[in-house]
């Protein structure tokens, strides 16, 4: 399969420095990212977008112009919407002639969704294309039949890459225009990369098995495969493996320490536990009740354990992540103190603690040290100082991971989420709560967008990973909170990443 993978790579490469048709490399390049493919493909990719960025691309209709700025903006050109003033009437709405050609409002809705702050045209295009796209649903055939509700459901770029890649590969497989070549390889490399997957979660189910916490710990969650399918969306590719296996370590033994603060412990004990995470030192077990003791040795020794995994040069990570971690339980203490006092905070005052207490900006520290030289020490000052991209990608994960769960978790007695916050604090319902908490999400996606335009902050591959974090709550908590209640959705797509292998 390998060997084969290689001789497919190597003709792909040849079409990707074809650049006589400019329409034709457009399409290939998004196919291979659609496919999952394109981290083969790095060098030849960002030739080609080069050259689709120096032509001239006025004479194309709206599914070229669409792709054309979804694909460069993808890559962080900074390319004005003002291309699809174009396709409007001179009374300013889109032309009515547009709805027959369902490819190309598709092909719109994808790219208005890496609009900026201020692109009101992208937000018309928007509204225009899903009004339509939704009325032609029963009247498509393949293989729009298949990406149109796909994309309905979730935009594309809005979708975690390794499931995107699964779902696309038999939409693509429909597709009369498709590439053989491509399509042969994104099957091979599907299940070339999750063989290795299969790997990784087996020599970390025995670490899990090893540490034994689910089980003295019976009140918490044991998610172990869920941590791993959550952080696949943010790393899938081979070359990541070291990172990934790390990180997935963070998020089990995070999951842990937030149900004891959530779920377990009365004030006094997460007062102590607190306290001993500041403190951090084997010694610091003597304060803390007995069911704590073996979660706080464990924690502290999974560290010193990663720190050993890391090379010499690389050491100082592990600095950056503790002092995240106690970070991270300063505020569970805080938030576990409203929820002892019954005290509903204002949204922006929840926000300010929520933002932490999901656990994003300890994740995305964590996602970065397990990388290779791309992350410097300025970008872990950079990432710990909780940059504009970081907060953008925790508001989305806390609003829609509380519209999700708000009302179970008041049932338990749970501290106020911000949808309880918003009802206090405006005198509104819950429905009216959660809709503009809603556009609370949609711009902070925006900031994301512009965070990803060049010149960027730090490097494309670690502004991906938060990029990716914030894909990822799309898929874990779009319609229900998939992570807690794991026999939904997210047993179904296990399956489909980890289980099974796509038919060659």
């Amino acid at each position: 399969m390998k060997e084969r993978s290689r001789d497919l790579r190597e003709q792909i490469k040849s079409m990707l420095q074809d650049h006589s048709d400019l329409l034709q490399t457009m399409q290939l390049v998004d196919a291979i990212q659609l496919l999952g493919v394109d981290y083969h493909f790095e060098k030849e990719i960002s030739e080609a977008l080069s050259k689709v960025y120096d032509a001239d691309f006025n004479t194309h209709g709206l599914s070229e112009a669409a792709l054309r700025f979804r694909l460069l903006r993808q890559h962080g050109y900074n390319v004005s919407a003002d291309v699809f003033n174009m396709f409007k009437e001179e009374k300013g709405s889109f032309m009515s002639d547009l709805k027959g050609d369902v490819e190309g409002l598709l092909s719109l809705y994808n790219a208005a969704y890496l609009g900026t702050h201020g692109e009101t045209i992208l937000d018309e295009a928007i509204s225009f294309t899903r009004s339509i796209l939704s009325s032609v649903l029963s009247d498509l055939e393949p293989p729009l039949v298949s990406k149109v509700p796909l994309s309905l459901e979730t935009p594309l770029f809005r979708r975690t890459r390794r499931l995107l890649t699964r779902n696309y590969i038999s939409i693509y497989q429909e597709d009369a225009a498709r590439n053989d070549v491509l399509l042969e390889l994104a099957k091979l490399d599907f299940n070339l990369v999750q063989s290795l997957h299969q790997e990784e979660l087996k020599s970390l189910s025995i670490w899990w098995k090893d540490l034994a916490l689910a089980k003295s710990l019976s009140f918490a969650r044991d998610r172990l495969v869920e941590c791993y399918y959550w952080i696949l969306a943010v790393f899938s590719e081979p070359q990541s493996s070291r990172a990934r296996v790390m990180t997935v370590k963070l998020v089990a033994l995070t999951s842990i320490m937030d149900d004891i603060y959530d779920n377990y412990s009365t004030l006094e004990e997460s007062r102590l536990l607190t306290d001993a995470i500041q403190r951090w030192e084997a010694q610091a077990v003597d304060q803390l009740p007995d069911y704590m003791k073996d979660y706080y040795l464990k924690l502290i020794n999974n560290f010193e354990e990663m720190k050993h995994e890391l090379a010499p040069e690389e050491k100082y990570r592990m600095l950056y992540l503790k002092e995240e971690i106690k970070t991270l339980a300063r505020f569970y203490f805080e938030e576990s103190k409203w929820g002892v006092e019954g005290y509903v905070p204002t949204v922006e005052e929840h926000l300010h603690v929520s933002m932490i207490t999901i656990a994003y900006p300890m994740l995305a520290c964590g996602s970065f040290a397990g990388m290779g030289d791309v992350a410097t020490k300025e970008a872990f000052e950079w990432v710990t100082s909780y940059p504009t991209i970081l907060k953008a990608s925790s508001i989305i994960c806390r609003i829609m991971d509380d519209i999700n769960s708000h009302e179970l978790e008041q049932e338990r007695g749970h501290t106020a989420s911000t949808v309880e916050c918003y009802v206090k604090q405006y005198g509104t319902d819950a429905n009216e709560a959660c809709k503009k908490l809603q556009v609370l999400v949609q711009d902070a996606w925006k900031d994301i967008n512009e965070e990803c335009l060049n010149p960027t902050a730090v490097p494309m591959p670690l502004l991906e990973r938060l990029v990716n974090l914030s894909r990822s709550v799309e898929d874990v908590y779009k319609h229900i909170d998939s992570y807690t209640h794991s026999n939904t959705t997210m047993k179904d797509r296990i399956t489909l990443l980890l289980v099974q292998p796509v038919p060659v």
